[in-house]
C-alpha cells in the first residue's frame, strides 16, 4: 500500500469512528430527553392529583360535596 493509499485508510477509518461516536451520542441525547419528559409527566400528574385534593378538601369544608 502506498502513502496515498495509507492516508485514505486511516482517513476511511476516521470518518467511520467519528459517525459511530455521533450516533452514540445522539442516542444518548434521546435517552436523556425521553427521561426528562417522563419525569416532567409524572410531576404533572403528581401535581393535578394534589390539586384535586385540595379542590375535594374544600368543597367537603364547605359543604359542597355530593
Amino acid at each position: 500500500m502506498n502513502q496515498s493509499q495509507d492516508l485514505s485508510h486511516q482517513a476511511g477509518q476516521k470518518m467511520g469512528q467519528a459517525q459511530e461516536k455521533t450516533s452514540l451520542m445522539a442516542d444518548k441525547a434521546r435517552e436523556t430527553a425521553q427521561s426528562a419528559m417522563d419525569s416532567m409527566q409524572q410531576a404533572g400528574q403528581q401535581m393535578q392529583a394534589k390539586a384535586q385534593g385540595a379542590t375535594d378538601a374544600i368543597k367537603d369544608t364547605m359543604g359542597m360535596n355530593k
